[in-house]
């Protein structure tokens, strides 16, 4: 499964912080997934071992207190948390993951602090993407 945003977009965060899941409504090749109809949420429609690869790339560094993750049925996937030390524009995260069918997958950006974000999305550029594979 595939899917990306080259359509980029703003993120908004106010005092505080918060979390949303980003939007992948391109070039979406969702076999064996469903997508709902924002774009956020991935369905595995077979249960199995998968490999989980996401990338986010911003317009912008954005501050400390700044992340990504994969939320499996609204929860954080141990692994694919990535709160770096220093701020960045760009975000990449894998991991191998036991899933069930009817699981829901969002990729999701968070701050605990004020944050505007900008997905890129200049000439094509992917601004974030999202690929899983079966494993066995």
């Amino acid at each position: 499964m595939y899917a990306s945003n080259t359509s980029g977009g703003s993120i908004s965060f106010g005092l505080g912080g918060g979390a949303s899941n980003i939007s992948l409504p391109n070039n979406q090749n969702i076999n064996k997934f469903s997508v709902d109809p924002t774009n956020t949420s991935f369905i595995v429609l077979e249960s199995g071992r998968y490999y989980i690869t996401y990338q986010v790339n911003t317009t912008a560094s954005l501050g400390v207190g700044a992340g990504t993750r994969i939320l499996r049925n609204g929860a954080a996937i141990p692994g694919t948390i990535l709160t770096p030390a220093l701020g960045t524009s760009t975000y990449n995260n894998d991991c191998i993951a036991s899933l069930n069918a009817g699981d829901t997958l969002s990729l999701q950006l968070f701050s605990t602090i004020l944050l505007i974000a900008t997905l890129l999305s200049a000439n094509g550029s992917v601004g974030a993407a999202l690929t899983i594979i079966k494993l066995q």
